[in-house]
């Protein structure tokens, strides 16, 4: 079963993608900021982490730049998922190593099937 870590500080947000990925067999986890985040990833390994830009405590930026530095996570994929749709956020986004950068509102459906390509 694929991991997938749900990074997000919007409640509706977080729950339409649990029940998603947990539907198309995916263990989740999740994290309403970058702190928690990093606090799961000490212990887990997903596959693919969705991270949100604009949150408390850390930012999804900042949680990049140390997702980046740990060794056992250099396999894991990284999407962004944010309402910071200007060019500058999103060339930042990618240019911090993250594999996609998707816009809000976006499609759950077209999610699904983004993050299913990255980790064939």
């Amino acid at each position: 079963m694929k991991k997938i870590l749900i990074v997000d500080d919007e409640p509706n947000i977080v729950m339409a993608l649990e029940y998603t990925f947990k539907k198309n067999n995916f263990e989740v986890f999740i994290a309403r900021d970058g702190q928690e985040a990093l606090d799961i990833l000490e212990v887990q390994l997903p596959d693919v982490i969705i991270l949100d830009v604009m949150m408390p405590m850390v930012d999804g930026f900042a949680t990049l730049e140390q997702i980046k530095k740990d060794e056992r996570l250099q396999h894991c994929k990284v999407i962004f998922l944010s309402a910071k749709n200007k060019e500058k956020d999103i060339e930042k986004g990618l240019s911090l190593g993250a594999n996609l950068y998707v816009v809000k509102p976006f499609s759950i459906k077209k999610l699904i099937e983004q993050v299913q390509d990255l980790i064939q």
